[in-house]
């Protein structure tokens, strides 16, 4: 029974993020500290994939997490430390990146393959209505009528044999 608890924690710890941020590099006033833990969860590790800056281990992210700090120290807004960073390292560093021209697609891109992808679904499913069929002319149903007492009489004649 105890093995199974602590496999349960264990399980539960290991589900929770790990932050990679060391001692040394937090500031000293909590306040500005959890500044920068927020900005830092926004922020992507340009070396690891999907990982924050917070998060990640590579040398590349903490220097990051560090002139993030130094900004904050310096007195610099959210606004401002984010616009450094893009210039320096352009909008992939972003967790949400802004909507604007140069990425106006990957934004609108999905929906608007879902709407084409869903349309060409309802048109392709949609049963297809017959064609009102053309009346026949007079000449053309004394005819049709001749044709079928045709092949009732010889119908009548086969079944006599």
């Amino acid at each position: 029974m105890m093995k199974r608890i602590v496999f349960i924690v264990a399980l539960v710890f290991a589900a929770l993020p790990a932050f990679a941020i060391q001692p040394e590099e937090q500031l000293k006033d909590a306040r500005l500290e959890a500044r920068a833990r927020t900005l830092g969860q926004e922020l992507r590790c340009l070396v690891c994939q999907n990982e924050t800056i917070d998060m990640s281990d590579a040398p590349l992210a903490a220097d990051i997490r560090l002139l993030l700090r130094q900004r904050i120290l310096a007195g610099d807004s959210d606004a401002q430390i984010r616009k450094l960073l893009t210039d320096r390292y352009g909008d992939y560093i972003l967790f949400r990146p802004r909507f604007d021209a140069r990425n106006a697609l990957l934004w609108i891109g999905p929906f608007a393959l879902l709407v084409l992808v869903g349309g060409w679904l309802i048109v392709r499913t949609r049963p297809i209505s017959p064609k009102p069929a053309d009346t026949l002319s007079a000449a053309e149903e004394a005819e049709l009528a001749a044709a079928i007492g045709e092949i009732t009489d010889e119908s009548r004649h086969g079944d006599a044999h």
